[in-house]
């Protein structure tokens, strides 16, 4: 069992197909198991404005959006999960898990739209009333395998291709190198079991 009473925001990033989402959702069920309160939320969505936002960005009819408005949205969607879900939350000692948060942004906008990376980072501090995970697991695969993985439709910006995908997780890895005392690079080409245990080993060095 753990030691520590305070909960703690932690978040999950990759590549689409990554197996982010998974490891999400067994982090969470193994931190419940352990005796702590936790509550899983995603992006873009979480509240009912945000998954109507969400809607506007996936779907594939709306192939025209800029880049700046994509950004918008993204960090409108993030602004309503942060104020309505995540702060009352986390004022309430439960441990807040994010399939997606800021990083996202500065990954697909940033790196995949070649947006402004510091224009991005004074964005998300403003959506987000400059609240930061405590720690981020980036889970890295390469583009081609998780391209293999995959076993669904794909969004709007899920078909932008192999070559975008490959843009995303570079401007990761330098987030990684540049936030290293938040962001941990996790391979993502083990089984699920032994990147939950690297997850979860991580997470009692760190805290418990």
């Amino acid at each position: 069992m753990f030691t520590s009473d305070k909960a703690r925001f932690i978040s999950f990033e990759g590549i689409d197909g990554s197996g982010k989402s998974t490891q999400a959702k067994l982090f969470l069920d193994r931190l419940i198991k352990n005796g702590k309160q936790g509550i899983l939320v995603r992006e873009p969505g979480g509240t009912p404005i945000s998954e109507e936002i969400r809607q506007v960005l996936l779907t594939k009819v709306n192939r025209q959006m800029v880049a700046r408005t994509e950004a918008l949205l993204m960090t409108a969607s993030r602004s309503q999960l942060t104020k309505e879900v995540i702060l009352p939350n986390l004022e309430q000692n439960r441990w807040i898990i994010a399939d997606r948060y800021a990083d996202s942004t500065l990954a697909y906008q940033g790196g995949g739209r070649e947006l402004n990376l510091d224009w991005l980072l004074d964005l998300n501090k403003f959506a987000t009333y400059e609240l930061e995970p405590n720690v981020t697991f980036f889970i890295d695969i390469l583009p081609k395998e998780a391209l293999r993985r995959k076993k669904y439709t794909e969004d709007r910006i899920e078909a932008e291709g192999i070559a975008f995908q490959k843009q995303v997780r570079q401007t990761y890895l330098e987030l990684a190198k540049q936030f290293s005392d938040r962001i941990i690079v996790i391979d993502g080409h083990m089984s699920k079991e032994k990147i939950q245990n690297n997850i979860w080993d991580e997470i009692k060095r760190r805290y418990f």
